[in-house]
């Protein structure tokens, strides 16, 4: 299977954030989808999932950007925000969500300026703090994606959400039962939540998988991305 080369974006000031880009295979780009990787790893690790998906959606542009701090443990990688293993983990988590919120949002913006697509053409797509952030970010834009997709992820500030959601975009969590990092009952106490405010929110759990993206998962995504980007 032959892959374009992915390429760097550019971005403009103030946005902080760049990473890879994987063109449309059919040069015609019609739809976005946004992958955020996970604590200590950068854009090149997710662009894997956009080479993955690559020629089944030829309309689609697919962009990782790096997170916007070098990361804290894993010099060689980077985080959406630290992981304080000497505070209390869901404020910590709430407070660093929110200070990133808004570099995120306007990678967003700079990028559908950039490519003349919208938010109705963009599916976000996170793996475990990324995921986080998908679900942070696109569930408070106030015009809705296209889609969240959240693999090995969690609600940040659950109890919150009421009052904050601005909109309500299809969302796919995606787990495995024996995830150790993020134990899977952050997607299993994410999606009662999504489905009291209406979101129309589905759960797929990777039975005797970890922190990882395990091939059913990815097939469950695949299958998201097929019914919310393809006519």
């Amino acid at each position: 299977m032959h892959f374009n080369k992915t390429k760097d974006l550019p971005v403009t000031e103030p946005v902080k954030l760049s990473g890879p880009m994987l063109p449309p295979a059919s040069g015609n780009g019609k739809s976005l989808v946004v992958l955020l990787h996970g604590y200590g790893s950068d854009g090149r690790d997710l662009i894997g999932l956009g080479q993955f998906w690559h020629d089944s959606f030829p309309d689609t542009i697919f962009v990782a950007p790096n997170a916007p701090e070098v990361c804290g443990v894993i010099s060689t990688g980077y985080q959406w925000f630290p992981v304080d293993f000497d505070r209390e983990r869901d404020f910590s988590r709430m407070e660093g969500a929110a200070k990133v919120q808004p570099v995120v949002e306007s990678f967003l913006k700079d990028l559908w300026a950039q490519t003349g697509l919208g938010p109705s053409e963009t599916i976000l797509v996170g793996f475990s703090q990324g995921a986080m952030m998908a679900l942070y970010t696109g569930l408070r834009l106030t015009t809705p994606l296209k889609g969240i997709i959240a693999f090995s992820g969690l609600l940040i500030s659950p109890e919150k959400l009421e009052a904050e959601i601005a909109s309500k975009p299809p969302v796919l969590l995606v787990h495995g039962d024996i995830d150790e990092v993020v134990p899977v009952i952050g997607s299993e106490a994410a999606l009662p939540v999504l489905l009291n405010l209406s979101v129309d929110a589905q759960l797929h759990i990777s039975s005797g998988f970890g922190h990882t993206i395990a091939q059913d998962g990815l097939e469950a995504a695949t299958d998201f991305l097929r019914r919310h980007l393809l006519p």
